[in-house]
């Protein structure tokens, strides 16, 4: 019996078929008119949206207010408690870097940060800019930071106001707090200084989204007079630019999700030609730091799986000349690094479980920092000088508030400089945080971490969130999260499944959930929840799924594998029109998605092992569960008419009774509201419905 009653009609979208014919099979889409053929533009000006769409989207959106009517006292509930855990007049620790220490704090009740510096050493704070001033009047408004230039005078700032993620970038005078006159629209949200402080480099993205080119600015000169540095003809690769730490190259960064490549230009001839590092070449991957003489590169080259570093001559930085330096060890994944004077930092994981090794340059010797929970999280975040014996990292774990440490590394010694407070209060004593190996079908353990509080039954009864990603090699941290234990201390089970499709267990845990072998991503989350059953942490009968994005994928799959074993689902801006979506090569992310998903469009084998899984495709006559499905409407990420058709698909098939919301903001794209307190509204709000599903109001 649903515990969703007296609903009014859901909207039901009118069927308009679309035929496509690929390799000789043709599929038919009756609900393809819900892509907005100008959607280009819309992303740019919402208010072009076609009206047919705008009317459906609404209703959907009128519906999904009703059915969640009766969870809106719980909404507020929840949001109280969620913002009472956040300090909000907060501060980070500031950076040192030169005269100066930067870093960010809020203020009570505001939603953007403010960035400010210091003197080095301490001293009042000087506001560099006031993300709370910039967003006035806007309904959606996000920064990409400042970057401050290497003689301090100036900052390049960049925000979006659509939440397009087309950023507009600044120039401010730091000492004034005025901004030049210089706007470049439509760019990847950041630039990288020349070291005079007088010119910067920045990324355009084309109508597709894509970032195709990299020009040079001059201040004091219009974006049209820009000079056209490098331009990438392949719409298959990211690509961004950045500076070195030392100030004597630009890295030009171009990648997809399986190949790499690096052009540098040296600062002392800014108009030099890019030089490419090593060609790119299918499967060859790095990533670059300078040390002085030398660059460090992070490399999977020569069958190293789980990566190794090498390093190269400065002035000769070829292929050729690459020598390992950190050889690779089978199963220890090396996930960054980063170079000081005197030490080689880089993070790994092994065992699923990250620790940060350094390596005396002049001597070899390596220590780690580790730690001894069964679960956590680090994060290494250096330092904003070279020169240094000093490094700054977190950590947390489920049960753990942050904690941000200076590290010496020469003395071994830790500083705590700040503990995340939590306003409300926290006793890390009444929780429990464990990490469970689930058996997959194939014989591999799935790792699954788990925090619930001391006194949660473990006897079946209580309900469980059961959180999944599972692509692109993204690791799902064990860290801590205030919002979660909202439903800790509602009885929940809170559960993240380190799936296949991460590097939770080094790269071929990765490998092992990608193009042929997709599957295994979603049958190790239902190994998850079997386990979860079995060992009575909870039951099929109270599980709700969540995942967004990519993990929105493996939300449609598992609703269409195995419905019987989830309460509900959330699927937030879910990527479930797989094979159309990689069907469009005018799509922002299509082609440089294909290395992860394959080409539907050259390849018949890819398009039919995309079509036996894409969730939108799949869906049949069967009893779903409870589904919230949320899009953002100028989401150039995943584009809102996919959790759109794949709802109005799902409620003309499903044979159950509960029902299938859709939840649209029309204000915002993949990332959400952008505001800190806004995004906690939509946390209570998908928390609220998996209350409601699982009966707890």
């Amino acid at each position: 019996m649903s515990i969703f009653t007296n609903l009014p009609a859901a909207p039901v979208a009118p069927k308009r078929p679309v035929t496509d014919t690929r390799h000789g099979i043709t599929r038919t889409d009756d609900y393809a008119w819900l892509r907005d053929d100008n959607w280009q533009a819309m992303f740019k000006d919402p208010s072009i949206l076609n009206p047919d769409i705008r009317t459906h989207l609404e209703a959907e959106n009128a519906y999904m207010k009703a059915a969640m009517a009766d969870t809106e006292a719980l909404q507020k509930t929840l949001f109280a408690e969620m913002k009472g855990r956040i300090k909000e007049d907060d501060s980070s620790v500031p950076v040192k870097d030169g005269p100066f220490a930067y870093g960010t704090f809020f203020v009570t009740g505001g939603e953007q940060p403010r960035y400010f510096r210091q003197p080095r050493d301490g001293g009042e704070r000087t506001v560099l800019l006031d993300g709370d001033k910039e967003a006035e009047g806007k309904a959606y408004f996000r920064l990409a930071g400042i970057d401050h230039s290497t003689d301090h005078s100036r900052g390049i700032w960049g925000y979006d106001d659509k939440g397009s993620e087309y950023y507009t970038l600044r120039v401010r005078d730091l000492a004034t707090g005025e901004d030049l006159s210089d706007i470049i629209e439509n760019t990847g949200g950041g630039g990288a200084w020349a070291p005079d402080g007088k010119s910067f480099f920045y990324t355009v993205l084309d109508d597709n989204h894509r970032p195709s080119k990299i020009f040079h600015h001059i201040i004091g000169t219009p974006q049209s007079s820009d000079r056209l540095v490098y331009e990438e003809e392949d719409p298959g690769f990211f690509m961004g630019v950045g500076g070195s730490m030392l100030d004597d190259f630009i890295y030009i960064d171009i990648h997809d999700h399986e190949t790499s490549e690096y052009r540098l230009i040296p600062t002392s001839d800014l108009t030099a030609k890019p030089q490419i590092v090593s060609p790119r070449e299918t499967g060859l991957e790095y990533s670059m730091t300078e040390g002085g003489s030398v660059f460090y590169i992070l490399t999977n080259a020569d069958g190293a799986k789980d990566f190794k570093i090498m390093e190269a001559p400065v002035n000769a930085p070829d292929r050729h000349n690459w020598k390992d330096v950190v050889p690779h060890t089978p199963g220890r994944l090396i996930i960054s690094h980063m170079a000081f004077a005197r030490h080689l930092v880089w993070l790994e994981r092994e065992n699923g479980l990250p620790q940060i090794k350094i390596r005396d340059r002049a001597t070899g010797e390596e220590h780690a920092i580790a730690f001894a929970e069964e679960a956590y999280s680090l994060g290494l975040s250096g330092a904003g000088e070279y020169d240094t014996d000093v490094i700054r990292f977190s950590y947390s774990s489920m049960t753990t508030p942050s904690q941000l440490f200076d590290y010496n590394m020469v003395s071994r010694e830790r500083t705590l400089l700040k503990t995340q407070e939590v306003p409300s209060g926290h006793n890390p004593d009444d929780y429990v945080t464990r990490r469970v190996m689930a058996p997959g079908w194939d014989g591999v353990e799935v790792p699954v971490t788990l925090l619930y509080r001391k006194d949660t039954p473990l006897d079946g009864s209580a309900p469980c969130l059961l959180y999944g990603y599972g692509a692109y090699g993204i690791s799902i941290p064990a860290s801590f999260n205030t919002n979660c234990l909202s439903l800790a201390d509602r009885g929940f089970v809170y559960a993240i499944a380190h799936i296949r499709g991460g590097k939770d267990k080094g790269f071929a845990w990765y490998e092992d959930g990608k193009m042929e072998k997709k599957t295994n991503t979603f049958k190790d989350f239902i190994a998850a929840a079997d386990y979860l059953n079995q060992q009575k942490f909870t039951s099929y009968a109270n599980i709700i799924a969540e995942g967004g994005s990519a993990g929105g994928m493996l939300m449609g799959a598992i609703a269409n594998m195995a419905p019987e074993k989830f309460k509900g689902i959330i699927a937030a801006v879910p990527f479930v029109d797989v094979l159309n979506t990689m069907l469009d090569d005018t799509l922002p992310l299509t082609p440089p998605e294909w290395p992860e998903w394959g080409n539907p469009i050259d390849s018949r084998e890819a398009y039919e092992r995309m079509a036996a899984y894409s969730p939108y495709d799949n869906v049949g006559a069967k009893p779903y569960p409870a589904i919230l499905a949320l899009g953002g409407l100028t989401d150039p990420r995943v584009t809102y008419w996919e959790p759109a058709k794949w709802v109005a698909r799902l409620r003309e098939k499903t044979t159950g009774s509960d029902p299938i919301l859709l939840k649209t903001n029309m204000d915002a794209g993949h990332g959400g509201a952008s505001g800190r307190f806004q995004r906690l509204e939509e946390i209570a709000f998908e928390y609220a419905f998996a209350i409601k599903v699982a009966g707890k109001m």
